[in-house]
């Protein structure tokens, strides 16, 4: 009974615990802004490689594929039949692996994803997998996770011989295995490994580079650089072909190349205000929540990993400028068509001159919350280093990290943990349906920060709890809002649900003159004539655009350098979608582990004291196991299966 309350208690903790969704979960790759009163007013119709990072493109040759062309001219916000145009077309690119300089595979951009057009032909596509020139140390028997199931292994090393066994899976099923000899770098220790696709016999599927073998203290070791893989199934496309309001209309792509084409043949697109709209699986529309018309086209990524977001290509001697509508990094509110970075970087040759060779300047916007509860009410903001802040009572030179503006709504019992992000979390200790009253209690990293009781009668006035601290020298601010929308007696427990939640950090970052991000340093924590806010230049740091270099302006903004004799580059930021997960899954290599299972004495009976009673509602809730930021009854029967499970484990 005792191992029974046990099971029965983690259960609850596991399906105790309410994660908020936040931006590591998803990123949103967004293009240049088209921005006028309606279409007639608008001053752009393109957006191709150079401008939207959604798109690919190959910064070391200058080339990529994808384009989007609005045709229409009306006075209106509807986009009519056919004059939503997407081409892309076929590129000829080198491999990652410097070893195979020389060696070209054709290379495709589609709605957002990169693939390989299978011989040559635009209309079967395979999803390029990786194209990668790390160095991977295995030893025998390691698993190397290329992506998609596949996965490589070191069978057997021969450190005398130079040579090495390699088996290929996929979904852990045999593929192909070859032996290879490192003695000639490349020739003898490249694989190509071929399979056939659709109606196309012997693809090259995957390249492998084995660089070298050598003993190691304990086990003989192989070093894999060079791995570049495609699916070895594809994707056939035909004329009239759907991919949600767009249709092929050509697989040939006419006198642009070979490549395809796709228009909303059927389909008239209406940008409604504060619209979202999917025109495929992978692109879609924001459309500003305002009377003019103001929207962008953007790609949200989930999968785990690692992501540039980049600004638009630069190239040659000139000062080249970005600022929200150019650089996806900054930040940018389309409602309020506000924002607040804008980068300067003049170039000469490819020196970029100390003190004003980079002027970075940002100042304060005055925005309204995400939850529309609190519409008319406004908070300061302000962009910094491609990162959201708020200046601590308008002062440009504190700036405390903007956590959460949220308008989700969360359903949660007694005892559950919302959690906020940054340590902080939010958890209904007493709900009172009868007085239609929630206690709540907001923590940060376990420690009690502060709790209230808010009647939820008047829906904004009594149920939304401002909870203030004291930061640096400035006293009673306002860290965060929370809104409690109602509460009600669901099937086993009484619930609470918030929708409207506003977080900053309770630490702030004090900047002065003279302070140094990077090559960057503070010249200005007023910002001047253009209001409140913050300058910094380059002042003792002249910057060489070396070919092919990265180059850290700040620790969270960098520019990247083509490999290539022409001046070409790009801002950039990182951000990383899930825990920590790097972009290419080959990082981790799996280790063999050897299970070993506990004997067990069947005739050992444990004491069972038919007294004691253990509290759940007093469960420490450490588990981040609920990943739905909206619990529902579903719990409730999840709750009811592991019960079960666990009631049939013990009477076994």
């Amino acid at each position: 009974m005792k191992r029974f309350t046990a099971i029965a208690l983690a259960a609850l903790m596991v399906l105790s615990f309410v994660s908020v969704a936040s931006a590591a979960d998803s990123v949103e790759i967004r293009s240049p802004v088209f921005n006028g009163t309606d279409f007639s007013d608008i001053d752009r119709d393109t957006i191709d490689y150079t401008d939207f990072a959604g798109f690919f493109y190959d910064i070391d040759d200058g080339i990529g594929s994808e384009k989007i062309t609005i045709l229409t001219n009306s006075s209106t916000r509807t986009i009519g039949e056919d004059e939503l145009i997407y081409t892309t077309d076929i590129q000829e690119v080198g491999y990652a692996y410097d070893g195979w300089d020389g060696e070209t595979f054709d290379k495709m951009g589609f709605l957002a994803e990169e693939f390989v057009p299978v011989n040559g032909e635009p209309a079967l596509l395979s999803k390029l997998i990786l194209d990668d020139d790390e160095k991977y140390t295995m030893r025998v028997g390691q698993t190397l996770d290329l992506g998609e199931g596949f996965a490589l292994t070191p069978k057997q090393i021969d450190v005398d011989g130079e040579k090495v066994w390699l088996e290929l899976t996929k979904d852990g099923e045999f593929l192909d295995d070859d032996v290879f000899s490192t003695v000639n770098n490349v020739d003898n220790s490249s694989w190509d490994y071929e399979a056939d696709i659709e109606d196309e016999d012997d693809v090259v599927v995957m390249r492998v580079h084995v660089n070298e073998v050598f003993q190691g203290q304990v086990d003989s070791l192989a070093i894999i650089e060079g791995i570049w893989l495609m699916n070895d199934e594809a994707m056939e496309i035909e004329n009239e072909d759907t991919f949600g309001d767009l249709e092929v209309t050509d697989t040939s792509n006419g006198d642009a190349g070979v490549g395809l084409t796709l228009k909303n043949v059927d389909n008239t697109i209406t940008l409604g205000a504060d619209d979202t709209i999917d025109i495929t699986d992978s692109l879609k529309i924001q459309v500003a929540d305002s009377d003019d018309l103001r929207f962008f086209f953007f790609e949200e990524i989930t999968e785990p990993g690692t992501y540039q977001i980049r600004g638009t290509v630069a190239e040659g001697d000139a000062t080249h400028m970005w600022d929200a509508a150019s650089f996806a990094g900054f930040y940018y509110d389309i409602d309020d068509n506000v924002a607040s970075e804008k980068l300067e970087i003049t170039v000469a040759g490819r020196s970029v001159a100390e003190d004003t060779g980079v002027v970075y300047t940002t100042d304060i916007q005055e925005v309204g919350y995400a939850y529309d509860g609190w519409a008319g009410e406004t908070f300061d903001k302000m962009g910094f280093l491609a990162e959201e802040y708020v200046p601590v009572n308008g002062e440009p030179a504190l700036l405390s990290k903007l956590i959460l503006d949220d308008d989700e709504k969360y359903t949660m019992r007694v005892g559950q943990t919302l959690d906020l992000g940054e340590g902080f979390a939010l958890t209904p200790k007493q709900i009172d349906v009868d007085g239609e009253k929630v206690w709540l209690e907001l923590t940060k990293d376990g420690e009690f920060l502060d709790d209230d009781v808010f009647s939820t009668v008047n829906n904004v006035d009594n149920s939304s709890w401002d909870y203030e601290a004291d930061i640096e020298d400035e006293d009673d601010v306002v860290v965060m809002r929370v809104h409690v929308n109602e509460v009600f007696q669901g099937q086993v427990d009484s619930l609470a649900i918030i929708e409207g939640i506003w977080l900053m950090n309770d630490e702030a970052m004090e900047i002065e003159n003279e302070d140094t991000f990077g090559d960057l340093e503070v010249t200005d924590t007023s910002n001047g004539d253009a209001g409140a806010g913050l300058t910094l230049k380059n002042m003792d740091n002249s910057i060489t655009l070396g070919a092919d270099d990265t180059i850290d302006l700040t620790d969270t903004m960098k520019l990247q350098v083509a490999d290539s004799d022409t001046v070409r580059f790009y801002p950039f930021v990182e951000v990383t979608v899930g825990e920590g997960v790097v972009e290419e899954p080959v990082d981790e290599v799996e280790e063999p582990v050897d299970e070993v299972e506990e004997p067990v004495d069947e005739n050992v009976t444990e004491p069972v004291d038919e007294n004691v009673t253990e509290p759940v509602d007093e469960v420490e809730e450490e588990e981040e196991e609920e990943e739905e930021p909206v619990p529902g009854f579903e719990a409730v029967f999840a709750i009811a299966g592991l019960l079960a499970v666990a009631y049939f484990v013990r009477r076994n």
